[in-house]
């Protein structure tokens, strides 16, 4: 056979290769990101059942209290999970890395929808859960910078934009944690809600796990992160270490990442715990109180993807350190407000106006955080800070919240942490820009 007659054959080979669909890619980075912060706020949300069920006590503050305290134990192991399944994205691919996270969120979510109650198995039941946790923990420590670097391989020029869908997606996840909460507790009784019906939230994000595994599994592998010069000696699988390049070359990187996340994961948490303030501190009814997370739910969903747009045109910078600002100026007043009102209206109106800042400062945030790192240790990089940050700022921050109410009696002290940590966070923003030139 001719050279001219192979040609046609070549060229049709080709041309049926094409580009991997920017929604394709969008949907199996964010799919694990939002099961898991679905699952993240279902916990959160479901506190006081949980306590009630794992952690009985005379006290139900101290049921609430040890409920959140597991919930931040499994932060503690995320930035080994970040360092571990990071490494493992960097170096065999970020796809395998993203079908590896969702398996091991749907083991450590089966685990703890299946584990009996502390009056049927005892103290076997609150360890169950912390495994549970820790298995979530540990899986989610790799989601965020694999989902991250993933996204934006899709596409360098729209950095802002494709980032944000990984924070808009945590929206979705929270959005369809509250929607279900608030049916679950307008149909069953504070008895029900106890006694199983609290199970039902989990059971759910075991139906999704395997969906997301399955979107994942049929997308386009990224391509692998080119490894710098100097390493490029023996086998690249033995010369790429991203662990050692993160601690060797991106200390400042992982601090810089870290301080710009403070404010947006402890802001996350304490609109997760309003549902909780509203029932324990202005006495509302669990539906009523559970429906205003809905709200913040639909903002950081959609209002997200627009701030990433925005970004991309006009500068990060420009956006993110004027509502780090205004979370600092605005944080305390609106406490004060929502005590002060006590009805579902405040409580509604204080969620959105958190919810809008939230989503200005966060939309532009994963690619901000991801510009300070190269791109052959970037999800290594981006999980390990991002987790480190959480489980500091982040993951004890509503047994924080709830722990400072109980010991000072005022209920605006969320309001004061929110502050000094939005201060700590423009701090950081700042030397990012003057440190790597972000925009």
């Amino acid at each position: 056979m001719s050279m001219e007659q192979q040609q046609p054959a070549t060229v049709v080979a080709q041309e049926s290769k094409r580009p991997q669909s920017a929604v394709r890619g969008i949907a199996a980075a964010t799919i694990g990101n939002a099961l898991e912060w679905y699952d993240m706020s279902i916990y959160a949300l479901l506190a006081i059942y949980i306590g009630h069920n794992f952690f009985p006590s005379d006290n139900p503050a101290v049921e609430v209290i040890q409920a959140f305290a597991v919930f931040g134990i499994s932060y503690l192991i995320r930035p080994l999970g970040g360092l571990v399944l990071g490494s493992y994205a960097d170096r065999k691919g970020l796809k395998k890395g993203l079908m590896l996270t969702i398996r091991l969120m749907v083991l450590g979510t089966a685990i703890i929808s299946l584990m009996p109650s502390y009056e049927s198995i005892g103290l076997l039941a609150p360890l169950g859960l912390i495994v549970g946790r820790l298995i979530q923990g540990f899986s989610a420590g790799g989601e965020f910078g694999a989902a991250t670097s993933y996204l934006l391989a899709q596409d360098k020029g729209r950095k802002g934009f494709l980032g944000s869908f990984q924070f808009a997606s945590q929206g979705l996840g929270s959005l369809m944690a509250a929607i279900t909460v608030v049916i679950l507790t307008s149909i069953f009784t504070t008895e029900q809600m106890n006694d199983w019906a609290w199970r039902i939230p989990f059971f759910i994000g075991l139906l999704v796990g395997p969906a997301g595994w399955l979107i994942r599994r049929h997308v386009d592998e990224a391509p692998l992160p080119q490894i710098p010069e100097d390493n490029a000696t023996g086998s690249s699988e033995k010369a790429h270490a991203p662990v050692k390049e993160i601690f060797r070359s991106h200390k400042v990187s992982v601090l810089l990442a870290g301080g710009a996340l403070a404010i947006s994961t402890a802001l996350n948490f304490v609109l997760q715990y309003m549902p909780t303030f509203g029932i324990k501190q202005l006495g509302m009814s669990p539906s009523i109180s559970f429906a205003s997370l809905i709200i913040t739910g639909v903002i950081l969903t959609f209002a997200t993807p627009v701030v990433g747009l925005l970004s991309d045109r006009y500068g990060r910078m420009r956006i993110m350190i004027p509502a780090a600002i205004a979370i600092a100026l605005l944080t305390i007043p609106l406490f004060l407000w929502l005590i002060a009102g006590k009805t579902f209206l405040v409580l509604a109106m204080v969620m959105t106006i958190l919810g809008l800042l939230k989503a200005l400062y966060f939309g532009a945030l994963p690619s901000v955080m991801a510009d300070v790192f190269s791109d052959s240790s970037r999800a290594t990089g981006l999980s390990f800070s991002y987790n480190a940050s959480v489980a500091v700022f982040g993951g004890f921050t509503p047994m924080i919240c709830a722990f400072l109410i109980e010991m000072t009696g005022q209920a605006i002290a969320p309001a004061y942490y929110l502050a000094i940590l939005a201060v700590v966070s423009i701090t950081a923003l700042g030397s990012a820009f003057r440190f790597r030139s972000v925009r």
